[in-house]
């Protein structure tokens, strides 16, 4: 999703790209204007190891592409354009510059989505850093679907209480959806390992867990679904981003990660929540499953009083279709 804006910029430059992603993130693109083929590398399943990697770097000689952008500081990306024989590959000085043609520094502030646009070098600064996503005609009608079968016809607020990382899970979630409840429809969005979590945040918010849509929809069609609300509350997890790229006002809650890790919320009128002046915060670059000093009060100090008023101050519920 965060590098979508850098996809936006080149195909204005010189047309839709091709981008090589793995199968899980491959869909999020199917639609995009920007992109004109996606091709799925499955590194960690039928495409792992090495040859993997030289069966795929064949396919991509094979196209005798001009140049290739290298977003991603690992090893096999850079290797891969390399052996793929692509004379132009642009990279990041802190990735592996002697595998690259044209190195960049890589910002050390602002949001990610920015900083990769600093592949482009100083002309990536007048581009915009927000992303964007399309979800097809399908994806909208599979989203409205499920709302008019959980029986939400009008005005809703989404919530997102999943992360793959323990400790960036708020624990208050149920509480909000109660208070919430009382004015609109609570409707849960998540993974298919979020389903438990979902379906009990959703019975909360004052109706069947039905109103719970964890694994029950592809990332687009979630997209689709997060556009149409008039908010969403979400810890430091992907539904984030998919807000973010389909327009929707965030409630961000953050605790053992920070915003200025590059992947905050980037609305005018977003709103990000923490508990400021912990020594601990940040604890890791992604928050571990358990806390490591046992009382995880980067999350259990932010009570359900502040992401109330971080809804109000956003204004979202106050506006009238």
């Amino acid at each position: 999703m965060l590098t979508t804006p850098l996809l936006a910029a080149l195909a204005r430059r010189t047309g839709p790209v091709d981008v090589v992603t793995t199968p899980v993130a491959g869909p999020l693109l199917d639609k995009h204007p920007a992109v004109r083929q996606v091709m799925l590398y499955d590194k960690g399943g039928a495409e792992r190891g090495l040859g993997g990697l030289l069966h795929l770097a064949r396919r991509l000689a094979g196209r005798e592409y001009d140049a290739a952008y290298l977003p991603h500081r690992s090893l096999r990306t850079a290797a891969l354009a390399r052996l793929a024989r692509i004379p132009r590959r642009v990279g990041f000085a802190d990735g592996w510059p002697a595998f690259y043609t044209e190195v960049h520094p890589r910002a050390r502030t602002g949001s990610e989505s920015a900083r990769l646009l600093g592949l482009l070098g100083p002309a990536g600064d007048a581009e915009s850093p927000l992303p964007h996503l399309y979800p097809s005609a399908d994806d909208d009608r599979a989203a409205a679907g499920f709302l008019a079968q959980a029986g939400v016809t009008g005005p809703f607020v989404a919530l997102a209480p999943g992360s793959r990382w323990g400790t960036k899970r708020w624990p208050y979630y149920k509480e909000l959806a109660t208070r919430l409840g009382e004015e609109l429809p609570v409707v849960v969005v998540g993974g298919p390992e979020d389903a438990g979590l979902g379906a009990g945040v959703a019975e909360a918010g004052g109706a069947s867990r039905e109103r719970s849509a964890c694994g029950k929809l592809t990332l687009l069609q979630s997209a689709a679904l997060i556009g149409r609300a008039r908010l969403l509350v979400t810890n430091d997890s992907a539904p984030l981003h998919l807000a973010t790229a389909l327009g929707t006002p965030v409630v961000a809650l953050f605790g053992p990660t920070v915003p200025g890790f590059g992947f905050g919320p980037l609305g005018a009128h977003d709103v990000v929540v923490e508990v400021a002046g912990l020594e601990c915060r940040p604890c890791s670059a992604h928050g571990p499953q358990t806390c490591p000093l046992g009382h995880h009060r980067c999350m259990k100090a932010l009570p359900v009083s502040r992401v109330l008023a971080a809804i109000e101050e956003t204004g979202a519920l106050r506006r009238r279709d």
